[in-house]
């Protein structure tokens, strides 16, 4: 068969989800044709997604080995590496690759960063926002496709006005209703909106996978529709048609997403919530759902979203109903079941590798240095990445006793073993978002340091929402530093500190979910109150005042 062939139907078993086939065919054509460079990159790709980092760095290679400007494999090359900590020459690579995107801006050519890596990406905010602008005007161009003629909108009319019924009607669009982060952390949201003023239409993108998230949200929500057969511009259609008023994307720039939906603008007010920390670039998605620490207004202009800040967090859990158990004071777990030493100091990071760069794990090597009888506990996430960071931290002089890395756990196991570190090091470049929230639910205390980007900032606006933030918020690399090493030196501090963080779980606002849920509802209805007054969306501050709600009459 020839390579050509090859290459395409492999890149059509990868689209549907079956790569180890996919790899196959693109061994095959490699074969036939060894200087392929597409079907190099191709396979790289494959790799990449089957977990298998180091053979796709291979393939990287060999295809820019064959074709030196090949602006794909030199932007995924670098993120594959990224993702198990090899740095070498990072900073011309970087510099390279945020020239290819500039040029490809230019020629108005979609980027080959995606907008979920340039989130974490050392690179210019303004960059990043135009790299989410043209991949938006992509998702316009696929919509346009489908030839749809412009949707009717429900009519502006303020819900329960003049005695008159009626809800506001409210979809959410998602891949994720299943066993992901955002259903660990959203599972009660749907079911827990106010049915007298609320109505709730969740549409799934991806199959139903049988878990008990998938099922808790289902029987939860008021609607639940699978839509996961169905193309994009019949889903359009029926968000249409079942009159929806605000349409929340909770997917954004991430696996499994059709932001072409929203392209066809089924609903009058288009809203980006959750799934993707930063800005869409998206002229139809009139607001983004964030708070005044991770989205100051003073950064306004890195989004092209109007900013809605709710109170306190605008990162939602759901750990108050599902992870009870975790506040039961009888640990099952001890140092020992993770290869922890019992004497030790252990600091701790569970973030992705990709997460990492040079200049934290720098940071980290001297806090562990400084530190007498110290060490750092790291996950295999990825496991390639291991050998790198050992490697790195021996030559800065670390002992290799005082690296310890363990696999990767079940949710409720993760959360409670967390408890069994002493202080969490959060990564500015790209900050723990879910894990920052499971680790401080175990009341395990951080220091994170935020920057400008919105994934930056979200473990600050985490730690602000237990109420004793500050003392986990430092504002440099130099202070990030000397805030580790003195909680580690002053171990009453640093006690008082977590009995604090542990005391405020039940009541503080990060972990109250039903609040929350108040919060964003009185968010949807300060949007549809501006959507009926005629004006055009604005960025607004929520109160916890019930004055935009509807009045029962």
């Amino acid at each position: 068969m020839a390579a050509d062939v090859l290459v395409n139907r492999g890149n059509t078993f990868k689209e549907i989800g079956r790569v180890s086939e996919a790899i196959q065919d693109y061994v095959r054509a490699v074969n036939v044709r060894p200087n392929m460079a597409e079907a190099h990159a191709n396979l790289a790709s494959a790799y990449k997604d089957s977990g298998l980092v180091e053979a796709a760095i291979k393939s990287y290679r060999q295809a820019l080995l064959l074709r030196p400007d090949f602006p794909e494999a030199t932007c995924n090359l670098l993120h594959t590496l990224q993702c198990v900590c090899n740095w070498d020459d990072r900073e011309s690579k970087f510099s390279e690759v945020e020239g290819i995107i500039r040029r490809q801006i230019k020629m108005s050519v979609l980027p080959s960063v995606q907008p979920f890596h340039a989130i974490a990406y050392p690179i210019d905010p303004n960059l990043a926002l135009d790299i989410s602008c043209k991949y938006a005007a992509h998702c316009s161009l696929i919509a346009s496709r489908y030839a749809l003629p412009p949707f009717n909108h429900p009519l502006p009319v303020p819900i329960k006005n003049e005695g008159g019924g009626g809800r506001l009607r409210v979809g959410y669009v998602s891949s994720d209703f299943g066993n992901h982060p955002l259903s660990h952390l959203m599972g009660s949201v749907f079911g827990m909106h106010n049915r007298e003023n609320v109505e709730v239409f969740c549409y799934a993108l991806s199959q139903n996978d049988g878990t008990e998230w998938r099922q808790r949200i289902q029987s939860e929500a008021e609607h639940f529709v699978d839509v996961s057969a169905m193309s994009s511009d019949l889903i359009a259609r029926m968000i249409n048609e079942d009159k929806i008023q605000i349409l929340i994307n909770l997917n954004g720039y991430t696996k499994g997403a059709r932001n072409e939906i929203f392209a066809m603008q089924p609903a009058p007010i288009q809203v980006s919530y959750m799934g993707f920390p930063g800005t869409t670039g998206a002229t139809y998605i009139d607001y983004l759902v964030t708070d005044e620490f991770v989205s100051p207004t003073r950064y306004s202009h890195i989004y092209s979203e109007k900013l809605v800040h709710l109170p306190h967090c605008y990162f939602v859990n759901d750990y108050k109903q599902k992870n009870r158990d975790v506040l039961d004071l009888v640990s099952r777990h001890k140092r020992s079941d993770y290869g922890l030493p019992e004497d030790k100091f252990i600091f701790a990071c569970f973030n992705q590798l990709y997460k990492m760069d040079p200049e934290i794990f720098i940071t980290w090597c001297n806090i562990l240095k400084r530190v007498p009888n110290s060490a750092i506990w790291l996950l295999r996430f990825p496991a390639a990445g291991e050998a790198r960071l050992r490697a790195y931290a021996a030559a800065q002089g670390v002992k290799p006793d005082q690296i310890i890395f363990t696999d990767v756990a079940m949710k409720n196991e993760h959360i409670r073993r967390s408890s069994l570190a002493d202080l969490f090091l959060d990564t500015p470049l790209c900050n723990a978002h879910t894990t920052g929230t499971d680790i401080l639910w175990a009341g395990l205390p951080m220091v994170t340091l935020p920057l400008e980007k919105m994934a930056t900032r979200v473990a600050g606006s985490l730690c602000l929402a237990t109420g004793v933030g500050e003392e986990m918020i430092v504002s440099s690399m130099k202070e990030y530093e000397e805030k580790a090493v003195s909680l580690a030196e002053n171990r009453p501090k640093l006690q008082a500190l977590t009995n604090k963080l542990k005391a405020a779980r039940l009541t503080c606002p990060l972990f109250d979910t039903a609040r929350w849920v108040k919060n964003l509802e009185r968010a949807y209805f300060k949007m549809w109150n501006l959507y009926c007054s005629g004006r055009h969306p604005q960025p607004f501050k929520v109160t916890e005042n019930d004055a935009e709600f509807p009045c029962n009459r």
